[in-house]
């Protein structure tokens, strides 16, 4: 004979209990996982005014009907980030705490370079962010090389420490038109910080970046004028 073994039912009261506090451990997970009590990085981003008005200095060529587009810059990873890069002493590589770009640095540079050809009002097709939805007759190929502060000190956090900040990027000029390279050169600045503070480096950055700015629209501006309407 086959014994069936009765289930005492469960108790509505002890029920709720255990769904209850189910729901406050899932509550507390949850409020750990998405409130923390660290504070925010400060964020920083290089002047793009500063930038323009620093490009703007020389006199501009003739306006001509040409188009051009600004490709994001290639960088290796160390840079590629919104982190803000530090080199100290034997080379070791780290980043600021507690301090960010609003943007990756290719993507600041990018935009500057956007804005900093397009205040110059020589390029009558427009000057735009590559790819483009409309197509332009040359395309700025970039590569961002340097974008760091360098410290001469052993320890970057010594007060002795003043750094420099480098920016270095290689510049093709491209006539899309024959799929020629029109000019290519390597565009560089060195600033040193007033002193080894967070403020300060980042002051030299939007220095070195105004710097650099102002030496590639030049020489683009240059080369560009000399092309023909037609190709």
């Amino acid at each position: 004979m086959t014994m069936k073994t009765a289930r005492a039912p469960l108790c509505p009261a002890s029920w709720m209990a255990c769904a209850s506090l189910l729901a406050l451990l899932l509550g507390g997970c949850a409020g750990s996982l998405l409130q923390s009590d660290a504070e925010a990085p400060d964020t920083f981003r290089l002047g793009v005014a500063a930038a323009a008005d620093a490009a703007t200095v020389s006199m501009s060529p003739a306006p001509s009907a040409l188009g051009i587009a600004v490709a994001r810059p290639r960088a290796a990873a160390a840079i590629d980030t919104d982190r803000i890069a530090v080199q100290s002493a034997g080379n070791r590589f780290d980043y600021y705490s507690a301090a960010r770009w609003a943007e990756s640095a290719p993507q600041m540079l990018q935009q500057n370079l956007v804005s900093s050809l397009a205040v110059t009002a020589q390029f009558g097709g427009g000057v735009m962010t590559a790819p483009a939805r409309v197509p332009t007759e040359l395309l700025l190929d970039v590569e961002l090389r340097r974008f760091e502060a360098v410290t001469t000190g052993a320890d970057a956090a010594s007060p002795e420490a003043a750094p420099v900040v480098h920016v270095q990027v290689q510049v093709s000029l491209v006539d899309s038109r024959r799929a020629a390279r029109v000019v290519s050169f390597v565009s560089e600045a060195a600033v040193p910080a007033s002193g080894n503070r967070l403020g300060a480096v980042v002051a030299a950055f939007d220095r070195a970046n105004a710097q650099v700015m102002h030496d590639i629209v030049a020489r683009v501006q240059s080369a560009a004028a000399a092309l023909p309407a037609h190709p």
